[in-house]
């Protein structure tokens, strides 16, 4: 049973990394300026997804083991990137939404360019946990 369930976690958090990576390249290069705010709403809650089923899997763990995973090193410093990206990416999507009609097209990209960076090294710093856990 506890397979399944990370299994499903797994699921939810990669559709969750996919989503931001894809909709930042999509709105970066190719939506026009009225899709914009709408992409930028999908990406608040793909983060929010993001760091809801990162924690759930620890919560897993709790459950099952009574004890939190054990990491340390790399596998820390990876988990703390993941979890700056998630809080950054929020933020960022966030208030692209709230301020996008009061911002110039230079700092619309750049924010554009902040979203698909912050879920690449997210995405990057999986691989990491995963492998130094």
């Amino acid at each position: 049973m506890q397979s399944l369930i990370y299994a499903l976690i797994q699921n939810i958090h990669n559709i969750g990394a996919v989503t931001i990576v894809g909709v930042s390249v999509y709105g970066l290069f190719f939506a026009r300026e009225h899709q914009k705010k709408l992409l930028a709403i999908v990406i608040s809650f793909a983060w929010a997804l993001q760091g809801i089923s990162g924690a759930a899997f620890g919560v897993t763990t709790l459950y099952f083991y009574q004890q939190l995973p054990d990491i340390h090193g790399v596998a820390v410093a990876a988990l703390a990137i993941k979890v700056a990206c998630v809080i950054l990416g929020f933020f960022v999507a966030s208030s692209y939404v709230v301020f996008c009609t009061e911002l110039s097209l230079a700092i619309k990209k750049v924010f554009w360019i902040t979203l698909f960076f912050l879920g690449n090294l997210a995405l990057s710093s999986a691989g990491y946990l995963r492998w130094f856990s």
